[in-house]
């Protein structure tokens, strides 16, 4: 693991993947839940789909940044 690249989750991103994929809601809930616009949640939400699919793509590690 120690050599393979990392690609950066924020708590943020994790949320949004989460009430996505998880608790299943439409995206209007999801972003009432994380207190946030639609259009947020939606640029939130696909810019964590763009770093997991580059880490599946290309092998590389995922992180969670708790800040």
């Amino acid at each position: 693991m120690n050599d393979l690249e990392v690609v950066s989750l924020s708590l943020e991103e994790l949320e949004a993947l989460r009430l996505k994929n998880i608790e299943d809601l439409d995206q209007e809930t999801a972003a009432k839940k994380m207190k946030t616009s639609q259009s947020t949640y939606q640029r939130i939400l696909s810019a964590a789909y763009k770093k997991i699919s580059d880490a599946l793509v290309n092998g590389k590690a995922i992180e969670i940044i708790k800040k």
